[in-house]
């Protein structure tokens, strides 16, 4: 017999059914960054990795002043074959550095840059704001945004190229904070040659909290570094943030063996739709990092992306 509750109970049962085959597993591409060779992009292929950030720093593999076609040609096809998408180019440079010759040296490079992520195909290129200690907060912003409008958005606009910035705090940085970012992102306006490459572990150290930090400014964020942060919280319980003999009171760490609530942070990245790459930054020093001698990755610095890479699965299936 048809009642009214086995109608309603029917088509509970339906909506339940369709709401389950709608749902989607989250897949973001995940990948490592670091120099370009041969070897490290095999190594990416075979750990299942997607994606990789290519360090494109003057004196690198891939030095934006001295690359040829027929090295961006053989970078192109080398991630193509390994089914690798390159995310970002990573560039550390002063845009705004107070010395002229050092700030014209590094307009120039800049621009090499983005021009070659776009002959490479690369969306993104990751940098640090520039500063000029010399000058009040806000003269500052003024000249950043003064320098990429003269120097960097016409080459982004021909190459179809953003640039990034990452929230380094120990280089040439204003974009290091929400306070910085907010300054940043008036002083551009409606940009779309600037975001966010976001990286939760420098905010960490600096104590402030890189989960709301994100919600905040998730719209922003088209590119992700995945590290951690520990806070040494017995030095600094002993000796403050300026410990005796120089201790260092925090230090980079893998996904997993820091402070980050990766649960909490990979939410605000599913809740926002974010399906861009997440690149981890290997810097933790019980795993082969800083003293790695590169280019090509060793062992035991092969080894961390391997453990980071174990821990990410549970959040970001393969």
């Amino acid at each position: 017999m048809i009642t009214r509750r086995s109608v309603m109970t029917a088509a509970a049962i339906a909506t339940a059914a369709r709401t389950a085959q709608a749902a989607k597993e989250w897949h973001p591409r995940l990948g490592a960054l670091g120099p370009f060779t041969e070897a490290n992009v095999e190594f990416a292929r075979q750990e299942g990795f997607n994606s990789m950030v290519l360090s494109a720093t003057p004196k690198t593999t891939l030095d934006a002043a001295a690359v040829n076609d027929a090295l961006v040609e053989k970078v192109r096809t080398t991630v193509q074959m390994a089914g690798i998408k390159v995310s970002a180019l990573q560039v550390s440079e002063n845009h705004i550095d107070p010395d002229p010759a050092r700030r014209a040296r590094a307009n120039d490079y800049f621009a090499k840059a983005i021009e070659l992520a776009g002959r490479l195909g690369v969306p993104y290129v990751g940098t640090s704001s520039g500063k000029d200690t010399g000058k009040p907060f806000a003269k500052q912003v003024d000249e950043i945004v003064r320098v990429y409008n003269e120097k960097y958005f016409p080459v982004c606009q021909k190459h179809n190229v953003r640039i990034l910035w990452e929230p380094y705090p120990l280089g040439a940085n204003l974009a290091t904070s929400p306070v910085g970012f907010d300054a940043l992102f008036k002083g551009f306006g409606n940009s779309t040659y600037v975001g966010l490459q976001y990286d939760p572990s420098h905010l960490v150290w600096q104590m402030m909290d890189p989960i709301q930090t994100a919600r905040d400014f998730v719209d922003k964020i088209f590119d992700v570094h995945l590290k951690d942060t520990e806070i040494r919280w017995p030095l600094v319980r002993r000796g403050g943030i300026t410990p005796v003999d120089g201790a260092r009171w925090w230090r980079y760490r893998l996904p997993g063996l820091g402070s980050i609530d990766w649960a909490a942070f990979f939410t605000v990245l599913q809740d926002a739709g974010y399906e861009g790459a997440m690149n981890i930054e290997h810097e933790d020093p019980l795993y082969g990092s800083p003293s790695r001698p590169g280019p090509d990755f060793t062992e035991e610095f092969k080894t961390g992306f391997r453990m980071a890479h174990r821990y990410l699965r549970q959040y970001v299936p393969v």
